[in-house]
């Protein structure tokens, strides 16, 4: 087969860069000495197809941790080695983003050919689509096309770059997956039945790299229609064997909650528009909730101290809600997944709260206080996550009564944590440890939380107000112990 490596003017429509790449474009050509460099891979492709680019992959013959450190000094920026051994680093730089003039961070990976030419390093990639180039340090309106991705990417299909594209390296099957729901393409038959054979050997991939690119999924506009092809392929229950072990109906289920929780952050997010809530049930729920749309947009979509958002672990923990015992199958995707140990609590906490949030059947100050006490932040996951999931099980058929009454138990929930903080949530102890064993002639032991328990209870509900109060009531707890 003859492969034409002649850059070419893309068929239909013309390549859109941001500024930024034209201005790094105009740097590095006052440089002298630089090797080949392309832009290949998602960059390339979100051009031809108009997409936003923020993150760039630029591919060079050799030396590419060499050319990312001249690429860092001219930028000004912070470069991070990511594989020594193959040539593969990442700069990090800000650059402006929108009229406004803010800046943003962005990053260039820099890495040595896959192979021994750049022919040879797009046979090596894992989509066409994803196997386009283009001369960085030439004419930015030209394709270098070998696979013929342009015409994949234009008639939507994801097609492998070689028969082995997949066996090579199983994530891919997982990454297609999350391309093809992206991108809205339509998976090539011989590739999806090389997807569905090798999905098993996804398993022999780190689990850091599966847990990645399962929290890129999780972080399309559309998440569950990205579950729903991943578990049909068999992506899903290689990765999560837990969900592999749900009946369909159960399945459905969980999968119809995730597609809830996307809707109802959606109508809570500044993103929403008219239509969003025109529905009943979001409608009902942004009247109620939208007082804290900004405290729960940031809440929902925070960063996680290793770049993973939030939105993710809601999604993944709305999932584990439906799978067996809780707590156990919570803990179980977060050691499979290799999740740090606070996202692991949150997980876990994320999951049983939703479940008390379904079980309450009061919200008097007490109950709101012992929540909050008991889950934390974690708490306000837990809601959401109980919103979703109960908005699932009412079928076709909304309920309204019973929606209503777990929006006002949300509302109530969320009105002690933001509006109520000091009150109910957190008061302020009027007496500490040191003073009951002062007063009471008590040593230290669990007799001292369980009077400072008491003591705070009573101050939400009101019947302590002073110090005095504090000491009176523990002492009368004690004298009742005998």
């Amino acid at each position: 087969m003859v492969f034409d490596l002649t850059p070419r003017l893309p068929t239909h429509r013309p390549l859109l860069w941001p500024d930024w790449i034209l201005d790094l474009q105009e740097i590095l050509a006052q440089e002298d000495g630089l090797p080949e460099i392309y832009i290949v891979g998602g960059a390339a492709r979100d051009a031809l197809l108009r997409r936003p680019v923020k993150d760039v992959d630029l591919a060079t013959p050799t030396n590419a941790i060499r050319l990312a450190r001249r690429i860092t000094d001219l930028l000004n920026g912070d470069i991070y080695v990511m594989d020594e051994e193959r040539g593969v680093a990442r700069v990090f730089f800000r650059a402006p983003q929108n009229p406004s003039g803010a800046e943003e961070l962005l990053t260039l990976d820099i890495a040595d050919f896959r192979a021994d030419s750049l022919l040879n390093d797009l046979l090596e990639r894992d989509f066409t689509l994803n196997a386009i180039a283009v001369n960085f340090l030439d004419d930015l309106t030209r394709i270098i096309d070998p696979l013929n991705g342009e015409a994949d990417a234009n008639s939507h299909i994801l097609r492998r770059c070689n028969p082995n594209a997949l066996a090579s390296d199983p994530i891919r099957c997982l990454r297609g997956v999350r391309q093809s729901v992206q991108l809205g393409t339509r998976i090539e038959p011989e590739t999806l039945a090389d997807m569905r054979r090798l999905a098993p050997k996804i398993t022999d991939t780190s689990p850091e790299r599966i847990r990645d690119e399962l929290f890129n999924l999780l972080a399309l506009e559309r998440p569950f229609s990205g579950l729903r092809v991943a578990k049909a392929v068999g992506v899903l229950d290689a990765i999560l064997p837990t969900v592999a072990a749900l009946s369909n109906d159960e399945w459905l289920l969980a999968l119809n909650a995730t597609e809830r929780l996307t809707n109802i952050v959606l109508a809570i997010s500044f993103r929403r528009t008219e239509d969003t809530a025109a529905v009943f049930d979001l409608g009902m729920l942004v009247m109620q909730f939208d007082r804290y749309r900004e405290p729960l947009n940031q809440y929902i979509f925070e960063k996680w101290p290793n770049n993973r958002s939030n939105r993710g672990l809601l999604l993944l923990a709305t999932l584990a809600y439906h799978v067996g015992p809780k707590k156990q199958i919570a803990s179980q995707i977060a050691d499979t997944l290799r999740l740090s140990a606070p996202e692991k609590k949150r997980l876990v906490g994320y999951v049983l709260a939703a479940q008390v949030v379904i079980n309450m059947t009061s919200t008097d100050v007490l109950t709101l206080h012992r929540y909050w006490y008991r889950w934390q932040e974690a708490g306000i996951g837990g809601i959401l996550i109980a919103l979703a999931s109960a908005r699932a099980s009412y079928n076709l058929e909304l309920q309204q009564n019973l929606w209503l009454q777990l929006i006002d138990r949300a509302r109530a929930l969320l009105s002690a944590y933001y509006d109520l903080h000091d009150e109910i949530v957190a008061p302020s102890l009027l007496v500490d440890g040191h003073m009951l064993k002062e007063h009471l002639n008590i040593t230290d032991g669990p007799i001292i939380g369980e009077l400072l328990t008491l003591i705070r209870e009573g101050q939400v509900t009101g019947d302590v107000t002073t110090p005095e109060h504090a000491i009176q009531l523990a002492s009368e707890h004690l004298s009742s112990q005998g």
